[in-house]
């Protein structure tokens, strides 16, 4: 196994009824988490940078793309590399011209805070460029709950207006609203089951759920069972990191190695990826 376009995992978890685990990434440890995770779980993964994530890299996204690549290629299961929620276009112009240098298959633009009009025609563009770079191309139609001052709970993605978003754009997913929200620190949030398998009946490309995190384990398989395709979880690796870190350092006063607490954090970490994926994924998206 090895580093592979993103495509191929999300055609094969079309082909095969399920969804792709895609994890965020924020730092070194959360791009070895991952990838040892899925090692574990023996599952296909992606592994996502974000607009706010490279902004806090003071906006250099490539050091953290090389070891994505890099960690990726020796990995034992295949792993993809996207860019997720990018809004700015100047950002999104350069990240395409950097994909073939360091292996990203995907590109997840969002025009979500513009009307539809506005939201249509900039994603045409950018879905344009990206496609002629040879990238997967994923979108998002009305915002979802609980980022940036999203829409309020219980906005939901309208099939009809999806259907017309799709066929305009040529996106090849969709993400959608359908009771999750972004940056949730506990999993309570429910999902409309319904709403996802007539979006799934509806739409002709794959379907991705944001806030991932806050959705129960057997919530997230049912909702993969309904005709989600892509599974993005973030925020569930940081309260896990971080609550390591916070236990290690308050049972030591006297640690300054951040190797002594680091590792804990990540091993912590490796092991929620590991559980999700087995959600998501109960077995391996791709043979190579």
């Amino acid at each position: 196994m090895t580093l592979v376009p993103s495509r191929s995992l999300l055609d094969d978890a079309v082909l095969h009824e399920r969804a792709v685990p895609s994890f965020n990434v924020i730092t070194l440890e959360h791009v070895e988490a991952i990838v040892v995770g899925a090692e574990r779980a023996g599952s296909g993964v992606l592994l996502q940078l974000s607009e706010n994530a490279i902004k806090y890299h003071g906006g250099r996204a490539e050091p953290l793309l090389a070891a994505s690549r890099e960690l990726a290629d020796a990995a034992s299961v295949p792993i993809g590399i996207h860019l997720d929620h990018i809004q700015d276009r100047k950002l999104a112009e350069r990240l395409i011209a950097l994909a073939p240098r360091f292996g990203v298959g995907s590109l997840m633009f969002d025009a979500a805070n513009l009307d539809y009009a506005a939201n249509v025609a900039a994603t045409t563009e950018v879905t344009e460029a990206g496609h002629a770079a040879g990238l997967w191309i994923e979108a998002e139609l009305g915002e979802i709950g609980g980022k940036d001052g999203a829409h309020a709970p219980g906005v939901r993605t309208d099939p009809t207006e999806a259907a017309d978003f799709v066929a305009a754009t040529g996106v090849d997913g969709l993400a959608v609203a359908v009771g999750s929200s972004h940056a949730m620190t506990e999993r309570a949030a429910s999902l409309d089951l319904t709403l996802i398998a007539e979006l799934a009946a509806r739409l002709p490309v794959p379907l991705v759920l944001h806030g991932s995190s806050g959705v129960p384990d057997e919530t997230i398989a049912l909702a993969v069972a309904a005709g989600i395709r892509k599974v993005n979880i973030g925020t569930v690796l940081n309260v896990v990191w971080t609550g390591s870190i916070r236990a290690t350092l308050a049972g030591n006063s006297s640690l300054v190695d951040p190797r002594r607490y680091f590792r804990g954090a990540r091993d912590e970490m490796t092991a929620t990826v590991a559980a999700l994926c087995a959600v998501v994924s109960p077995s391996p998206l791709c043979k190579y």
